[in-house]
């Protein structure tokens, strides 16, 4: 039976979803895109916004399992902390609509699409076009990253529910 898993890419001016469907060991191209957040409104309305906009997402594309990137850390703790609110909004949504949640971290993302934890963002892109070539080569960086996200959900779910069923994630 066939898996339809969202990947998200969260932020908190532009969150990249890519829907993929996995039957074994084949991937199939299901949709990608961007969720853009008004960077003026105040911060609850910003937060509000996107968790609407990923709750319509959900509710239209239809998932059974979500993944999403876990936070990366940079050196600006200011920008660290609001992703952090975005990512946990992007988190409550699948959450609430009773999805199973499965978070990866970017490092293992990247090994899972390309085979090294360091590559750059263009060779994720490459791969991520190579495993779907149904996905278009013009989809935004934001999408490419989510269908990547999904994409290593999907090599990685066998060993994810027994981790989720333990109790573990």
């Amino acid at each position: 039976m066939a898996v339809r898993i969202l990947g998200l890419d969260p932020g908190l001016r532009v969150t990249g979803w890519g829907l993929i469907e996995a039957e074994g060991n084949r991937l199939a191209h299901r949709g990608a895109g961007v969720l853009r957040i008004a960077e003026a409104a105040p911060m609850a309305a910003r937060l509000a916004d996107l968790f609407e906009q990923v709750s319509d997402l959900i509710d239209g594309q239809a998932p059974h399992e979500v993944a999403i990137e876990e936070v990366f850390v940079n050196r600006n703790p200011t920008s660290t902390l609001k992703l952090g609110q975005a990512r946990g909004v992007v988190l409550l949504a699948p959450a609430r609509a009773g999805l199973p949640v499965f978070e990866y971290a970017p490092n293992l993302i990247k090994k899972s699409v390309v085979g090294t934890g360091h590559a750059a963002k263009e060779q994720v892109a490459m791969m991520v076009s190579t495993l779907l070539p149904e996905a278009r080569r013009d989809v935004p960086a934001d999408a490419t990253d989510a269908l990547a996200v999904a994409i290593c959900h999907a090599h990685h779910r066998g060993a994810a529910g027994r981790a989720a069923a333990g109790g573990g994630r």
